[in-house]
């Protein structure tokens, strides 16, 4: 179901949906926009493997999807999207992640074939997004024009506020992307997903990696943005990553009500 913006909260917030069609909205000098479409084909598939050096993919590569957040007078821009992600994913190159013998059956295409997992079939990527400081480039371009730079980051002791992003503040704008996903063989589940919000104040996003292999582990990799809009549109950006992993065997050791327990279930279920 498509998020239905409330015209009058638009306006009192100096925002307006963008133009032609595009998904989003335009809001103190921040273009928003999503794009949600199809899986990739076969002919997409194979231009993907041969350009990722590989003959793996995800079961549903949603390769046209992506969030992109520019700043249209600095030329900031954000984005996210699966091949970026899956670039990740090949460098990190992680080790297959060991499953039980019977489960190696439900990898198989054919009774006799052997199953060799010598590669990350759980495709873990650490990617935190896209970014550059671009001119002249049409939104959702994953490759940046020469003369562009990168975002500097610095290290700093603030936080993102959960609790103030809890208040009950209008919300101009939502959206969930699913960039790719894989059942592992029915063994579990890989997705990731990016979901973004826009308020009067602000917008806010949440990149998710989330991993479960049956019976083996839950792995989780979050990374948070959060933009405060400032006087004479400029704005201040926080950026916050977590990576939490464990086994089921250590799940089992410990009750319902522990905080291992408890903030693996929030995590899983937790909406932004």
């Amino acid at each position: 179901m498509e998020w239905e913006s409330d015209d009058k909260e638009l306006k009192a917030a100096g925002a307006e949906p963008l133009p032609d069609g595009r998904r989003g909205l335009l809001i103190h000098g921040w273009e928003i926009e999503c794009r949600k479409l199809f899986i990739l084909n076969s002919v997409h598939l194979q231009r993907w493997e041969k350009e990722l050096q590989t003959t793996h993919l995800p079961e549903m590569v949603f390769g046209d999807n992506c969030l992109v957040l520019k700043h249209v007078n600095s030329g900031t821009k954000f984005f996210f999207n699966a091949f970026d992600a899956l670039v990740g994913w090949k460098h990190e190159a992680l080790p297959p992640v060991e499953v039980p013998a019977a489960a190696k059956w439900k990898f198989r295409s054919k009774p006799l074939q052997q199953v060799v997992l010598d590669y990350d079939y759980t495709f873990t990527t650490p990617y935190c997004g896209s970014e550059t400081v671009e001119r002249n480039v049409e939104c959702g371009s994953a490759i940046p024009e020469e003369g562009s730079s990168c975002i500097q980051w610095e290290d700093c002791k603030e936080k993102i506020d959960l609790v103030a992003l809890a208040s009950k503040e209008p919300i101009l704008f939502y959206d969930e992307i699913i960039l790719y996903e894989d059942e592992l063989a029915d063994n579990g589940i890989s997705l990731l997903t990016v979901k973004v919000r826009v308020m009067p104040s602000g917008w806010f996003l949440l990149l998710r990696f989330w991993l479960r292999v049956d019976g083996v582990l839950m792995r989780l990799r979050d990374t948070r943005l959060h933009c405060l809009f400032g006087e004479h549109n400029e704005s201040s950006i926080l950026r916050e990553s977590c990576w939490r992993e464990t086994t089921f065997q250590a799940l089992s050791s410990v009750s319902l009500t522990s905080p291992l327990f408890l903030f693996l279930h929030a995590q899983r279920h937790t909406c932004l």
